[in-house]
């Protein structure tokens, strides 16, 4: 009997998944290598749907996708566990044993599952910089279980408030969110999106411009700064008209329970704190096995998604450091980032596997789209006229960001699955409440 070669991906993120998908159907379905998917999860959600989950306006159950079901569909196997390790001499992978969350028994053991060809798609995590007060004081939106965890806290805190008329002199309940990035920027108009419909239902003492206050802090100039300046600034318009405070310019250099403190001596009362300031890869990955990192624990790749110093492993996504150009810059921390690359490696495997010449990773900046929930979507659509760049905003924008999530998960599910999925969420959308209130 011929030994399939063995193709494993760590990291089942937007990247990781479609490209174990895309393998799954072009050498699992076929019999041609055997691939195998890990990660420390069972379901996988669209990371920036997150937000949404925070804010309540979306249930992560029911957007979420069964790993050992896709794993079935798609003729890949799927591993549960966390990667604690690398062997590169025996190529193998280690896995950490996995725990019962109920009563910490073990479900399943230390695991070593051996690659001919390993790809890290490990995604990122929050970065605190080391902002004392940070990690015993904010949440950090960077999982499922962190934008749940927000999200009970804010709807028992519009319950407590519901409970009680505010007494004279008392303040509103303040969210502060650090980061004016688009993760803090969406969160902001979905939470005040959020309290206007618990106020519909009937939340008397809940109204998103009275009764809540919504902060964004950036020690940026302004918002959104890696974008186009005319689309921060459509986007600090449109927060301004909810009544959101921002304060551009400002370092926070420390998180208490009891509020924000900025360089500049400003002290910002907070009920809850957000921290949604910066990226970096998971601590592990700081030169595992050998492997070239950077400050930001990013595995170093070249133009091909290979490891500087181990061929046989690539890495895609958030965790990879790949150049951009001659510019000396690394591929921006995208989703259409990590498309793009998982895109590149459903081609460039096969050819390693076959001993053959890889193709290099060029990376298309198609845009940026901010959705403020159901008020705006402002975005920029890159190759418009005269190769330039187009701002768009109104509906079409809002169909535009729709389209990436529907893009996704037909790259996942297929055309036909992702039809029945929409035409069960607009069932949904018009017969059940439009926020999670539980």
């Amino acid at each position: 009997m011929t030994v399939l070669q063995r193709i494993v991906i760590v990291g089942g993120g937007a990247g990781g998944l479609e490209l174990a998908v895309k393998l799954g159907e072009k050498l699992g379905r076929k019999g041609k290598a055997h691939i195998t998917l890990i990660d420390a999860a069972r379901t996988h959600i669209w990371k920036p749907l997150l937000h949404q989950v925070a804010a309540g306006t979306l249930d992560s159950h029911a957007d979420e996708l069964e790993y050992i079901a896709l794993a079935r569909w798609h003729h890949f196997d799927f591993r549960l566990g966390r990667m604690t390790g690398l062997d590169r001499e025996a190529k193998q992978v280690v896995l950490a044993p996995t725990l019962d969350e109920e009563d910490g028994s073990e479900l399943v053991p230390e695991q070593t599952i051996t690659y001919d060809a390993l790809v890290m798609a490990l995604g990122s995590q929050t970065n605190d910089f080391g902002t004392p007060g940070v990690a015993n004081h904010a949440i950090m939106l960077d999982t499922p279980e962190a934008a749940e965890r927000f999200n009970k806290r804010f709807i028992n805190s519009c319950l407590r408030a519901q409970a009680r008329r505010k007494q004279a002199g008392e303040g509103r309940f303040t969210v502060t969110i650090i980061g004016g990035g688009a993760t803090g920027v969406e969160l902001s108009a979905e939470l005040h999106m959020a309290t206007r419909i618990m106020s519909s239902f009937g939340f008397a003492n809940i109204h998103p411009e009275h009764d809540l206050k919504i902060v964004i802090v950036d020690a940026a100039p302004r918002l959104l700064s890696a974008l186009p300046e005319r689309l921060s600034n459509a986007v600090a318009l449109e927060l301004r008209k909810m009544a959101v405070e921002i304060h551009a310019n400002e370092r926070v250099v420390d998180v208490s329970a009891s509020g924000v403190k900025m360089a500049s001596g400003k002290f910002i009362p907070s009920d809850l704190v957000v921290w949604a300031a910066g990226i970096k890869a998971a601590d592990f990955l700081k030169d595992i096995g050998g492997l070239e990192s950077n400050r930001l624990n990013q595995l170093v790749v070249s133009r091909t998604l290979q490891t500087s110093r181990d061929p046989s492993i690539f890495a895609l996504g958030d965790c990879a450091a790949c150049p951009l150009g001659d510019t000396g810059a690394t591929v921006p921390p995208r989703a259409q980032s990590a498309h793009q690359q998982a895109m590149l490696l459903a081609k460039s495997i096969p050819l390693y596997l076959a001993g053959k010449t890889l193709p290099e990773f060029k990376y298309q900046d198609y845009g940026s789209l901010v959705s403020l929930g159901e008020y705006s979507t402002v975005g920029s659509l890159m190759g418009g006229i005269a190769r330039g760049s187009l701002f768009i905003e109104g509906q079409f924008a809002k169909m535009m960001y729709w389209s990436l999530y529907k893009k996704h998960q037909v790259a996942v599910n297929g055309w036909f699955k992702t039809w029945l999925a929409t035409w069960g969420e607009y069932i949904d959308r018009v017969s059940k409440p439009r926020i999670k209130l539980h």
